[in-house]
């Protein structure tokens, strides 16, 4: 075991994939986290890695910002990466998992791994010594309190929602074709609308009975995550040209495009649960198995799991933060996931990548190289830690990395796609150049790029 000692509190995404940088690098972790002995009322499976909204972890595509990330977090030797491309479902361009699998395999991996120590208990308090702080954004209110007390930080909090999931056995397939949008295979099933059966839907929606959250406040709720009443408060078309909107599916029963559509995505490897894409809500139990047993081909649907609304907390980061997530006032003391302002799987679990990486430089002594505004874990890091008026919960983007430079090389790249490959390739071959591939992360690249 190594001399060199880190704690981990939290091993959700986040803290999962932190844990791995440092062992991987030689640091002895204490990973403490306190499923299954006590559980927050999101989640449910004793595992690590829990994924407790939807089973996707978004696009896989370079033309897209968070495929650009899962790609640069392979090539950084990422655990979380190389869990998802082992428990891949069908989800034409985007990357879907097996919740169990994709948990699974990172609870062995690091439960195996000769350089991490698990302590299954809740964490009360910030040890002194080299930390890691990725609690999420259910963070207990024990924990919360002392870091509420570090110099120079105030906390916010909203509100998140997890879309319900039903068996695919229930659904009546005489209403619901298979296809994915513009022709990109068949992964999703659609339950398509009628403009009828569309305003019956909106009608129930905005009628139904929803449950109290504590402290909620509809304004606070996060874009990406809207409750699907919510959005249809903004106006009765609003979902119709969100979640629920036709573009690029044709019903073969018609051979046309439906007034509107609701999706839903593989939620396992047997293909047996099925989650409501965009159905984030906070309906009552019965209101939802009620209301959304107005859709077309859901009307006899088994719930597996209701859509739920819970607590999500963050960090006001900039200016308590570094780029690279350290602690401005304490050395060596790091924060990851949620919590810091990054939205989304994907982004918490390139936060933990960034802050193993990070800490694990800091403890060995060694320079680690910069991760500059052209690469998306980069561009992550310096959208926390820049001062900002209305800091909010963000998703990864193009507008957050550099954009490619005005010269003869790239000025003609006007297709919008085009140009995000070249930022993407441009991101990659500073990687590759910078951080070499190591033997540890072959394995990771070599499961992308099949993939990919």
């Amino acid at each position: 075991m190594s001399e060199l000692r880190a704690t981990v509190i939290g091993a959700g995404l986040a803290g999962s994939e932190a844990a791995w940088q440092l062992a991987q690098r030689g640091i002895a972790v204490t990973l403490r986290e306190m499923k299954p002995n006590r559980m927050s009322p999101a989640h449910h499976s004793p595992l690590f890695a829990e994924l407790v909204c939807s089973n996707s972890l978004r696009s896989d595509r370079l033309t897209n910002a968070v495929g650009l990330l899962k790609e640069e977090m392979r090539h950084m030797g990422s655990l979380v990466m190389m869990a998802a491309d082992k428990a891949r479902v069908p989800a034409g361009g985007a990357l879907a998992v097996d919740r169990i699998s994709f948990s699974g395999f990172i609870t062995d991996q690091l439960r195996s791994h000769p350089n991490v120590t698990v302590v299954a208990e809740e964490a009360t308090d910030i040890p002194e010594g080299p930390v890691i702080v990725a609690s999420g954004p259910l963070t207990s209110d024990a924990l919360a309190e002392k870091i509420v007390s570090l110099p120079g930080l105030d906390t916010l909090s909203f509100y998140d929602a997890a879309a319900p999931i039903v068996t695919a056995e229930s659904l009546d397939m005489t209403k619901v074709f298979r296809q994915s949008r513009y022709g990109r295979g068949d992964d999703y099933l659609n339950c398509p609308m009628d403009e009828e059966a569309y305003n019956a839907f909106i009608d129930a929606l905005l009628t139904a009975e929803t449950a109290e959250v504590h402290g909620f406040e509809e304004t606070r709720v996060f874009e990406g995550c809207m409750p699907i009443e919510s959005m249809a408060r903004r106006g009765r078309m609003a979902p119709a040209f969100g979640p629920l909107k036709p573009v690029g599916l044709i019903d073969p029963r018609t051979g046309k495009e439906p007034f509107a559509v609701v999706q839903l995505r593989q939620d396992d490897a047997a293909a047996s649960l099925y989650n409501l894409v965009g159905f984030q809500t906070r309906l009552k139990f019965p209101e939802q198995k009620r209301v959304f047993g107005l859709i077309p081909g859901l009307e006899n649907a088994v719930f597996a799991r209701y859509g739920v609304m819970h607590r999500n907390t963050f960090l006001q980061s900039p200016g308590f933060l570094s780029d690279h997530f350290e602690c401005l006032t304490r050395p060596m003391l790091y924060f990851a996931g949620q919590m810091t302002g990054v939205e989304g799987y994907v982004e918490s679990a390139a936060s933990g990548l960034v802050c193993g990486i990070s800490l694990a430089a800091e403890l060995k002594g060694e320079t680690q190289p910069p991760l500059p505004g052209i690469t998306a874990l980069g561009a992550m890091g310096r959208y926390v830690s820049t001062p900002n008026r209305s800091f909010q919960p963000m998703n990864c983007a193009f507008g957050l990395i550099d954009p490619l430079p005005v010269d003869r090389e790239h000025k003609k790249i006007r297709n919008k796609a085009m140009r995000y490959e070249a930022v993407s390739e441009r991101s990659l071959a500073y990687l590759r150049e910078t951080y070499p591939c190591t033997e540890e992360n072959q394995e990771t690249q070599e499961a992308g790029e099949q993939n990919t």
